[in-house]
């Protein structure tokens, strides 16, 4: 592909070798030796120009170069801080994770531990409260029999208060 520069170059190398042959055949004093210099003279300036151009875009190559190896460093850096924020955070929800799951290991003997605790608990309540009823039950009875004796007592002394009244 060429640009309109190295076009223009390449219309004026052609003007030039077609001026050179011309004034071979115009000039009668000039000779094919001073022709050919002044056509090596000519090439020697344009390779000199081109040598230029190409160096100055080497020049600008390197420093897009330069700048792009800036940037990449820059980038580098800022990657390396972003990471440098987010291991922290990662390290300490890691370590919250790891925490969860010994408790998590530990809870699960405590909860079967609970289960039996209550259904020992809930077993002994009930024992509890049927001995109690039958303690309520019990002091009932009690309290009817010390009433019925009681009575019975009461009534076997009026019989003998009586049959004493009567021998008198």
């Amino acid at each position: 592909m060429q640009t309109s520069g190295s076009q223009s170059e390449s219309q004026k190398m052609e003007m030039v070798a077609a001026g050179v042959g011309n004034m071979s055949f115009n000039i009668g004093d000039t000779t094919d030796e001073e022709v050919s210099m002044s056509a090596l003279s000519t090439f020697r300036a344009k390779e000199e120009e081109i040598e230029r151009k190409k160096m100055e875009v080497r020049e600008r190559v390197q420093a897009q170069l330069g700048r792009v190896e800036e940037e990449t460093k820059r980038l580098a850096l800022i990657r390396g801080e972003l990471e440098s924020l987010a291991n922290p955070m990662r390290k300490d929800v890691a370590q919250v994770c790891k925490r969860i799951d010994i408790i998590k290991k530990e809870l699960k003997p405590l909860g079967t531990t609970v289960q039996k605790k209550e259904r020992e608990y809930k077993e002994a309540l009930d024992a509890f409260n049927e001995k109690n009823k039958e303690k309520v039950q019990l002091i009932n009875k009690l309290v009817e029999l010390v009433g019925e004796s009681e009575r019975l007592r009461m009534k076997k002394l009026e019989e003998l208060s009586k049959s004493i009244e009567s021998l008198h």
